[in-house]
C-alpha cells in the first residue's frame, strides 16, 4: 500500500521538516497550510499543498476525503505560550476545536489513518525535582492556556481511540531546535552571532538567565521520532520525545560562540529575565525507545553548527 501522509501545520518549523523527511523517504505527502498561497514552499516531487484552516470542519473533511491518507502528522496549532496568555480564545479555537474537527473527519472515514499528534511537555507544568526526568505517568498540570490546549488534544485523541477505534498516537514533545527555528534561546544566540559576524550589530549578546538546564532535541531527531511513532507506536499511547542530556543555557551560548569563531561580550539584561524559570526541563524517553527503537543521533554541537550555517546563508 502506498503511504500517503497529511501533515497539518506544514508551514511551521517542525511541520516543514516533517514534509521534507517524508518526501525523502518516498512517501506521497499532502502539506496542509493556513496561508492562502503555497508560493513560498519549496517544490518537491510527490508533495502536494492544500490550504486548510483546521477551524473549518467542512474543509478538513473535504481534504481528507480527497487525499485518503494512511497517516496524519498533526502539527497545526497556535504554539506559543506567550500568545496563549494574551489570546486564549484564539489558542483554544486553533488547538482544541481544530483538533476536534480533524478527529471528527477521521471518524467518518472508511479507512482510518494513523493520527500522530504533536502534544507537549507543557502539559506537565512544574515538576518536582524528585520526578525528573519526567515520565508519561506524571500528572498533567499545565500552567498556561497553551499547555491546557495540549492536554485537551492529548485527552481528545485518547478518547477517540477508545470510543471509535481511531489509531491515535500522542507525542509529548520537549524542547526542540534546529535550522529555521525562532523564539528559543539557541536560535536567538545563533542569529545574534551571525549578525555580529556580518556587522549588523555590535559585538554584544544580551541574555537572560543562563542557569536553567534544558534538553534541546535536534529537529531531525524530532521528525524521525514522530515518524517512528506513526509506524511502530502503540495506538492509544502517549510518548515523551526529548533529548537524552541536559545542558545549561549558558553552556549552549558558550558552545555557539566557540563554533562561530565570533568574539562577543555577553551582557545580562533585566528585561530578558523571566519572573520564574524551571531549573530543569527533562523528559524520560525510555518508553518511546522501547516501543519504536528511536534514539537521537545528533549532538548539540552538530545542531548549533547547522543553525549557524542556516542563518549565515539566509541573513
Amino acid at each position: 500500500m502506498t503511504k500517503i501522509a497529511v501533515v497539518t501545520g506544514a508551514e511551521g518549523f517542525i511541520g516543514s521538516h516533517m514534509v521534507a523527511f517524508l518526501q525523502a523517504r518516498g512517501w506521497n505527502v499532502v502539506a496542509l497550510h493556513l496561508s492562502d498561497s503555497a508560493a513560498s514552499f519549496p517544490k518537491l516531487p510527490n508533495v502536494r499543498f492544500a490550504q486548510c484552516d483546521l477551524r473549518n470542519g467542512q474543509r478538513v473533511t473535504q481534504v481528507l476525503a480527497q487525499f485518503q491518507p494512511t497517516h496524519i502528522f498533526h502539527f497545526g496549532a497556535q504554539s506559543l505560550p506567550t500568545v496563549s496568555w494574551s489570546n486564549p480564545v484564539e489558542t483554544f479555537e486553533s488547538n482544541i476545536m481544530g483538533s476536534l474537527y480533524l478527529f471528527e473527519a477521521v471518524r467518518h472515514m472508511k479507512r482510518r489513518p494513523v493520527v500522530v499528534s504533536a502534544c507537549s511537555s507543557a502539559e506537565y507544568g512544574h515538576v518536582p525535582a524528585s520526578a525528573i526526568p519526567v515520565t508519561e505517568d506524571q500528572p498533567l498540570r499545565p500552567l498556561h492556556p497553551y499547555g491546557i490546549s495540549k492536554v485537551c488534544l492529548d485527552l481528545l485523541a485518547h478518547e477517540y481511540f477508545l470510543d471509535y477505534g481511531i489509531p491515535a498516537v500522542n507525542v509529548r514533545l520537549f524542547n526542540t531546535t534546529g535550522p529555521g527555528k525562532t523564539n528559543d534561546a539557541p536560535s536567538d544566540f545563533v542569529r545574534q552571532l551571525i549578525r555580529i559576524k556580518k556587522g549588523l550589530q555590535t559585538a554584544v549578546i544580551e541574555v537572560g538567565n543562563l542557569k536553567p538546564r534544558r534538553a534541546f532535541l535536534d529537529v531531525n531527531d524530532t521528525v524521525r521520532g514522530f515518524y517512528l511513532a506513526g509506524l511502530k507506536g502503540k495506538h492509544g499511547e502517549a510518548y515523551n520525545l526529548c533529548a537524552t542530556a541536559t545542558h545549561e543555557v549558558g553552556h549552549l551560548l558558550r558552545t555557539a560562540i566557540r563554533l562561530s569563531g565570533v568574539k562577543a561580550e555577553v551582557r545580562p539584561v533585566r528585561r530578558l529575565m523571566r519572573p520564574s524559570d524551571e531549573k530543569i526541563i527533562f523528559g524520560s524517553t525510555r518508553k518511546i525507545r522501547r516501543d519504536t527503537g528511536w534514539k537521537p543521533v545528533n549532538s548539540i554541537e552538530q545542531t548549533l553548527t547547522s543553525m549557524l550555517d542556516y542563518w549565515n546563508a539566509v541573513m
